[in-house]
């Protein structure tokens, strides 16, 4: 069983500028460079769970998912080619570089790459924030936080996400304009949502979370200093009742940066349809208008 969102990867053209970014706004941690210069964040004592690799274009590269330990892990990957998946080993160099102490990776239909992991390394209080800030980052139990991607056909990324990788609904947003999915593996509310967007794959946001609301209005502030657009502005979600804002990035993708999540129990969670994904605010800028929603690349007719 999977249990953690437990890092991520992507590529950019634009990766040292994370070393201010990440730090500097976000409140991240650097840690040490990855063996191809990539730029490491910690959120946590875990060693790093952002990994922003020099590339030639943005692009979404890797999402880590942390297993109990070893056996889950090898019988996971059992159960996922008794279902036609295609799984491949981490090699040493591969282990080294996520810094864990084994990992198996494959591609959903549409070629996103997942790797299933455990005993990603950490150093017990390493951690200090890159900003000031009143507290630190909502992780542990919960994992690193969420990731939001764009699949074509939403009832066949469900089959394949819940029948066959074992994400259980939270519930769904369904409106005239889009339809979105969010699943647990854990206490968090969602760490994984799939939007529809018919004809492309892509990846739209990181969610990272705060202990104390103060932190996420120092952002807000912090966004007046940076050069950095604001994509959807502060607003509560009608779902898992984060206040959050959205922002840009470097790289492409999206920031949703946010404070006092739901936590769901499956004892007694029953999952609901909402149709509208806010309370209140959440307003599209006009830059998030004029753009494609993160890294969204087209798929073939078909696919």
């Amino acid at each position: 069983m999977i249990q953690e969102l437990s890092y991520v990867g992507i590529g950019s053209p634009r990766s040292e500028e994370w070393r201010t970014y990440g730090t500097k706004l976000l409140g991240a941690m650097l840690a040490s460079d990855g063996p191809d210069g990539a730029v490491r964040l910690a959120v946590d004592d875990i060693n790093f769970r952002i990994a922003i690799h020099p590339g030639e274009e943005d692009e979404f590269r890797y999402a880590g998912w942390g297993m109990a330990n070893e056996t889950d892990l090898h019988a996971f990957v059992e159960h996922l080619e008794s279902h036609g998946v295609v799984v491949h080993a981490g090699d040493p160099e591969l282990l080294a570089e996520r810094e864990v102490a084994e990992l198996a990776w494959f591609e959903d239909p549409w070629g996103i790459r997942h790797e299933l992991t455990w005993g990603k390394a950490a150093t017990p209080l390493s951690f200090s924030t890159g900003r000031t800030m009143r507290g630190g980052f909502v992780t542990g139990d919960q994992g690193l936080g969420h990731v939001v991607f764009q699949v074509p056909d939403i009832e066949k990324a469900n089959r394949f996400y819940v029948d066959i990788l074992g994400f259980r609904l939270s519930d769904r947003i369904t409106t005239k304009y889009f339809s979105v999915r969010f699943y647990h593996i854990n206490g968090r509310h969602h760490s994984l949502a799939l939007s529809e967007f018919p004809g492309h794959v892509g990846f739209n946001h990181l969610m990272l979370e705060v202990e104390h609301m103060d932190d996420l209005g120092r952002l807000i502030d912090l966004l007046d200093t940076r050069d950095t657009d604001v994509m959807q502005s502060l607003g509560r979600h009608t779902n898992d009742l984060m206040t959050s804002v959205y922002i840009g990035s470097p790289s492409g993708l999206q920031i949703e940066y946010g404070y006092g999540g739901l936590t769901v129990d499956d004892l007694s969670w029953v999952a609901r349809t909402y149709g509208r994904p806010s309370y209140w605010g959440h307003k599209l800028s006009d830059v998030a208008k004029s753009r494609l929603p993160g890294i969204v690349k087209p798929i073939a007719a078909g696919a």
